[in-house]
């Protein structure tokens, strides 16, 4: 495998609300929730009820086909509600936290000296198995397959994403004794974009360095692709920093550990800057201060690829950004056939705001126009720095061809590996969508 990688394709999107690189404030939410939905395959069964008290790592939720994996509490207090949704289902544990601070104690352990199955029964006892996503299929990690590899993207390349640089230089010691961890399991590769990357001397891993300037050269899956590209057959697993913090913590301390710093960002955001949060913080909480009249879409992750969760939502478990963005409903005179939109940002040249590089766009969630026929050209082609084909493979998942999918690359991505096609789309088609429905296809016919 090369320690370096060159990519030119790609594109970064000029939106406005970059976070400030200052922590503002400590967020000590009343109620903190336990998705399930943050976790592809996990099929939840209830290990408690409402008015149950909990600690800090006390499990709330198993996996039904596998007892083993489990979601435990991010805090202390006391289960206040299940919520659910549709038919039933369950959407979230409700914990009201006590203040206390409260942890079960796991024991604080050497990982260095484990062997494999020690490691891997101290993550499912802390609930932190859930945090290995399985390639292909972007599932919950299957304790009894041991990967080719183990795969960490070191900085993200994502619209207004957390600087990993800050977000993590308190927490290196943490980060190192995640790897360590996992070495035990699989070798591990690491990705920074930087040779002077305070992640670039990580030992008990190989470290490569990406060379590039353009979004998704962040995306572990584009990273995987070209130093060890899937194959049917073969599995890999992936961790982002997040996860490896809170597992060195967890051998370091022995105490379940999933404090972070989060990036509060995006147009409709008063003050971009960041915050110390847990996963499951009321999107509220974490928004401060917003204009009444303005309705505003709340998005845990970046705009490209994460989860419009609502006002009322929470954020993700595999998340350290929280993206505020205007709904955007207005109509224009003339729309595209109008060249002069300088405050619209066109990644074709359609507009004359190409004349302005530097300039940063108040984007909302427009589409600025309805779906329409889906014709081939090569527009995917030069957003996507990846050996596949992407306009075929979105038409097989279309089309439910399992034997072109497996042809065209299902295996090599998840539907954010896609995100960019989707944006510079000329059909406003939604191809995370497709990519999401061939997978979960795959995962139905292929198990």
């Amino acid at each position: 495998m090369s320690n370096k990688i060159y990519l030119k394709k790609g594109l970064n999107i000029p939106i406005s609300g970059e976070a400030a690189l200052e922590t503002k404030k400590k967020i000590v939410p009343d109620v903190v929730a336990v998705k399930p939905t943050d976790f592809k395959g996990f099929s939840p069964r209830l290990l408690v009820k409402e008015g149950d008290k909990v600690l800090a790592g006390s499990p709330v939720l198993a996996d039904k086909q596998n007892p083993d994996i489990m979601l435990t509490s991010p805090v202390s207090g006391t289960v206040k509600e299940i919520a659910r949704g549709e038919k039933r289902k369950l959407l979230a544990v409700l914990v009201e936290a006590d203040g206390e601070g409260q942890s079960v104690d796991f024991g604080a352990k050497d990982p260095s000296g484990l062997s494999s199955d020690e490691v891997k029964e101290a993550l499912l006892k802390s609930g932190l198995w859930p945090s290995i996503v399985q390639r292909p299929y972007g599932i919950i990690a299957d304790t009894a397959v041991t990967p080719k590899a183990v795969f960490v993207s070191a900085f993200s390349t994502a619209p207004l994403a957390a600087d990993c640089e800050y977000a993590f230089k308190d927490e290196l010691e943490a980060v190192q004794a995640g790897i360590t961890a996992m070495s035990r399991i699989a070798k591990v590769h690491v990705c920074v974009n930087s040779e002077s990357s305070i992640f670039a001397k990580l030992s008990d891993a190989t470290v490569h360095t990406v060379v590039a300037k353009k979004h998704p050269a962040g995306n572990v899956g584009v990273q995987i692709s070209h130093l060890s590209p899937i194959k049917k057959g073969e599995t890999v697993w992936t961790l982002n920093l997040l996860s490896l913090a809170a597992i060195g913590k967890l051998f370091k301390t022995g105490k379940l550990v999933l404090e972070r710093k989060v990036a509060v960002t995006g147009p409709a955001a008063k003050e971009p800057a960041y915050c110390q949060a847990l996963p499951g913080t009321p999107a509220k909480a974490l928004a401060g201060q917003l204009d009444p009249d303005v309705e505003i879409r709340f998005i845990s992750g970046d705009v490209l690829s994460g989860e419009n969760i609502g006002a009322d939502g929470y954020l993700g478990f595999f998340d350290n950004q929280l993206t505020l963005v205007k709904e955007g409903r207005e109509r224009e005179l003339l729309g595209w056939a109008n060249p002069l939109r300088f405050n619209q940002f066109s990644s074709s040249m359609a507009y004359f705001s190409w004349l302005l590089p530097k300039k940063k766009y108040n984007m909302d969630t427009n589409t600025h126009g309805g779906v329409r026929a889906f014709v081939c050209s090569d527009v995917y082609g030069k957003v996507l720095p990846m050996d596949l084909f992407p306009v075929y493979l979105i038409k097989a998942c279309l089309a439910g061809d399992i034997d072109k999918m497996e042809q065209f690359g299902i295996y090599e991505v998840l539907p954010e590996d896609l995100a960019l096609c989707e944006f510079v789309d000329p059909s406003k088609n939604d191809i995370q969508a497709i990519i999401g429905k061939g997978i979960d296809l795959m995962l139905k016919e292929m198990a």
